[in-house]
């Protein structure tokens, strides 16, 4: 087993350690067996896709360098033998703070890959602007992994957000369900976003009570899919799109256009690191606007919803 491997990314070079060291083990004939190796490899060829995604934003690190059969590590504070040229931004928290990981660049993401760092969860607003998220994330999790609950859940979502005419893109989880994420202005704080991704929320379980619930407890939900809204808040995270779930094969929360929500074959891991690359190239999300929207007239629209 080679022991270490050097990866140029653009002015930098970054060792692999252990390259061949098989963090997914697969089905026992190969099929879905993933190394450090081949984690490398997709990262760096997923990062132009990837970055805009990350670039300005604190992370949450999902570690297992031991592979997905070993003990998990979620890793806030960046640990001092990280390289210099690693970008950090120190946030407070009560008692104290945390020195965030930012991933700004190919050489950042790759090194990160080498700590066997599988999923990254990112802040939703930006470190240089951390009270003012300029995303919403809806988490659409079913019950019991039926995911035509998601399907469904996933157009009434696009419904909605269409009648508050508020661009939106899916993306799968890698996990269970669907994400839905919505690019805002930037101008509003947590408190203000996360009571409007309530309203939204509540809207549509009070419309479809029989499929839908905001019951945050799992006794209380039934059969009913969960719009979960929770992330939504100063230093929660969502996992970035285009990043690794530590699950058997490889799955990877993976952006897809609204189209796409038909595709027989659609479920939340359709997508590993053997294809969403090619996804990516797709571009799905061409269609949402490079900048966000104002929540201000969407929020009197939603009020009139409301009654």
């Amino acid at each position: 087993m080679s022991s270490t491997r050097t990866v140029r990314a653009g002015r930098r070079t970054v060792e692999v350690h252990r390259p061949d060291k098989v963090l997914f083990p697969g089905d026992g004939d190969g099929k879905g067996e993933y190394t450090k190796a081949d984690l490398v490899a997709y990262y760096r060829s997923v990062a132009p896709f990837m970055l805009p995604h990350l670039r300005g934003r604190p992370l949450m690190l999902e570690r297992h360098p031991d592979g997905v059969d070993g003990p998990r590590f979620m890793q806030k504070n960046t640990p001092e033998h990280y390289p210099e040229w690693i970008r950090r931004v120190e946030l407070p928290k009560e008692g104290g703070t945390v020195c965030h990981t930012v991933c700004d660049d190919t050489a950042t993401l790759l090194y990160l890959a080498d700590q066997a760092c599988l999923t990254l969860h990112r802040w939703l607003s930006r470190a240089d602007r951390l009270q003012r998220p300029d995303r919403i994330v809806l988490d659409l999790d079913p019950a019991d992994g039926d995911f035509g609950q998601v399907r469904a859940a996933a157009r009434l979502v696009g419904e909605l957000l269409d009648e508050l005419r508020l661009p939106s893109g899916l993306m799968t989880t890698g996990s269970r369900g669907l994400h839905v994420v919505v690019p805002i202005s930037g101008d509003h704080d947590f408190d203000d976003v996360r009571e409007f991704a309530r309203g939204v929320a509540d809207v549509l379980a009070a419309a479809h009570p029989g499929l839908l619930t905001t019951a945050a407890r799992k006794k209380d939900r039934g059969d009913r899919l969960y719009l979960d809204v929770q992330r939504n808040a100063y230093a929660q995270t969502a996992v970035a799109p285009f990043t690794v779930r530590a699950l058997p094969g490889a799955p990877v929360a993976t952006p897809l256009s609204w189209g796409q929500l038909d595709d027989p074959d659609l479920n939340a891991r359709r997508w590993t690191v053997a294809d969403a690359v090619d996804q990516a190239r797709t571009d799905p999300w061409a269609d949402l606007p490079p900048r966000g929207r104002s929540l201000t007239r969407a929020r009197r629209r939603l009020d009139d919803l409301r009654g």
